[in-house]
Parts: C-alpha cells; structure tokens; sequence
C-alpha cells in the first residue's frame, strides 16, 4: 500500500474530495464535509473509520489494523504493508459510513453511489 494507491482509491468514490486541512503534507478525504480518511504526514499508513469502538477493537485484535492515533476509538490506522483488497474494503467502508450518515439533504447534493 502507498499513499498514490490510498488516493486513487479515493478519487474514484463519487463526490470524495482530498484536502490538507492541517498543512504539512495531510491528505484528508472527506464527503460532505466529513472525513472518512486520513494520510498524515509522520505516520505510516491511513487512518479510516469503523462503524464502532467494537469493530476497531476487533480489527486492531485481528492484526488488522492500530489505534488511530489522534482520531476517535472508532478509527483505525491501516498499516502500509495492508493488503490491497482489504486497504480498498475498508476505504469504501469508511466512505459509505460517512456517506451515509450525512443529513438526507447533504446525501441529495452528491453524485450517486453505486453500490448502495
């Protein structure tokens, strides 16, 4: 995995937009606003969120994944050497918990998902 694999990914989630709210070299994903990824600047890897406390816990007990660092106990940070179709599952899944959860009106204004 590499952060050029994490934002193809991305770029192709209808409505995904890429950002550096920080400065210093973040790459923030968000839909509607609302981050669903996040590629620091010093850590390796990218941060996604979970739709739970519960599943983080259970992916980072799984190997999967690590605590987030400076994120909610529902985001887990996907290691570089993730394998690729679980980087993507995981990508999308974050996607479409915060797709989802976005007011009726915000999910309107985005272009249509897909897979939904």
């Amino acid at each position: 995995m590499s952060r050029d694999l994490v934002n193809e990914i991305c770029r192709e989630l209808p409505g995904a937009e890429v950002s550096d709210p920080w400065g210093g070299g973040h790459d923030a994903w968000k839909i509607g606003g609302k981050m669903f990824a996040c590629i620091g600047s010093v850590t390796p890897g990218v941060s996604v969120k979970t739709d739970s406390i519960e599943t983080a816990q259970m992916l980072i007990d799984a190997g999967v994944g690590t605590k987030a660092p400076y994120f909610h106990r529902s985001w887990i940070l996907l290691p570089w050497d993730c394998e690729p179709e679980e980087l993507r599952h995981r990508l999308v899944q974050s996607y479409k918990i915060v797709r989802f959860g976005l007011t009726r009106k915000q999910q309107q204004a985005l272009p249509e998902f897909p897979d939904t």
